[in-house]
């Protein structure tokens, strides 16, 4: 049988990335094939690492290249995955890193920083390059979530300039304030000595090549939250929130902010935390403490996706006060299986908004 690598490209037109809703030769996914006689490798770059549908994308081209060149032909597909990302890196801020996500609520007691911790954990579980950065100045918990109380960020010289060098734990890049303050010490700053030191966190520290760098904000919308979203071009944000009433209510003017015509920043999609409780000895069993299904009808209601539903469970604080984050257990099934998904999504539509070439400028 004659095979030749033109045929296979052109059946291989016919499948589709399913989110992306393009096909896999156009979007410049088929890194290579290689024909030998009755067999066919093809190997596919992926957009993200986390890719959820890979396996529907394998079976797409092993379908597509024997209905259209032999029922016989053996397929092998072999993946890789190269994060997308829309930003240049000529760009004079952040210049290696390819994807900027915040992590937003319009409250206090959501439980933000939990998710923020296990988004960064379980990206790098998967083999991306994560930063994470704790811009809640006031209330910083990145130290105890990482088990780095007492850490000390570095100091070097580059260029003539002091740079500061994040601390390193889980494979993801961490600055927060509270490595730089006492564990009992409260900080209590003005506005603006908040915004010099936010910029010198993003500035002025050595990041190097990053995957994906998630800002940690602090509750509501007010003035840290500008000087991060106007000064730094973010991929998206995500916004979590739990099934109440009042917490749906103040997201919702968290959705609003990133809207703003002077921001327009992509919402990733929301994240539902403490969506139900299920008892240990009765895990098919829910719960719902704080209501039911408020976060998907909010998603509904601005017409964006529901990135997760996490439930309360006593191993996602445990976690948080041992400074290990609970995504990276071996046991906790449940709790991994939920955070897992979470992290899947927003990978997936920080891609679906790569692809769509929607970029946010700095605005300052």
């Amino acid at each position: 049988m004659n095979v030749s690598k033109e045929q296979v490209l052109q059946a291989l037109r016919q499948v589709d990335d399913p989110d992306l809703n393009k096909d896999i030769v156009s979007l410049q996914m088929v890194d290579n094939v290689i024909i030998d006689g009755n067999s066919v490798e093809v190997y596919i770059k992926l957009t993200t690492p986390l890719c959820p549908l890979k396996d529907k994308i394998e079976s797409d081209i092993v379908e597509v290249l024997q209905d259209e060149i032999s029922a016989d032909l053996q397929v092998k597909v072999d993946f890789s995955a190269t994060v997308t990302s829309t930003r240049a890196q000529a760009e004079p801020i952040l210049p290696g890193v390819k994807n900027i996500i915040a992590v937003a609520s319009g409250k206090g007691g959501v439980g933000k920083s939990t998710i923020a911790v296990n988004l960064a954990a379980g990206l790098a579980k998967q083999g991306a390059s994560v930063g994470l950065i704790d811009a809640d100045i006031y209330g910083p918990s990145i130290p105890t979530m990482f088990n780095l109380v007492d850490a000390k960020p570095g100091v070097t010289e580059q260029n003539g300039k002091h740079k500061i060098l994040p601390i390193e734990q889980y494979g993801v890049k961490l600055l927060s304030i509270g490595f730089l303050a006492k564990a009992n010490q409260a900080i209590v700053w003005r506005g603006p000595m908040v915004s010099s030191a936010l910029k010198q966190f993003v500035g002025d520290a050595i990041w190097g090549d990053l995957d994906y760098l998630i800002l940690d904000l602090p509750p509501g919308t007010g003035d840290i939250h500008l000087t991060l979203v106007q000064g730094v071009p973010l991929t998206g944000a995500v916004i979590v929130t739990t099934p109440q009433n009042v917490a749906l209510a103040d997201v919702r003017k968290a959705i609003e902010m990133f809207k703003m015509p002077q921001l327009e920043v992509p919402v990733l999609g929301i994240v539902e935390n403490m969506a139900y409780f299920s008892p240990p000895e009765m895990p098919d069993q829910k719960y719902y403490i704080f209501g039911k299904d408020g976060g998907s009808q909010l998603a509904d209601e601005y017409e964006v996706p529901l990135l997760g539903q996490i439930p309360i469970q006593e191993p996602i604080r445990e976690g948080g006060d041992d400074g290990k984050p609970v995504i990276l257990s071996e046991n906790n099934e449940l709790v991994v299986h939920a955070f897992d998904t979470f992290v899947q999504n927003v990978a997936r539509h920080v891609s679906i908004v790569n692809a769509q070439s929607i970029k946010t400028e700095p605005v300052i």
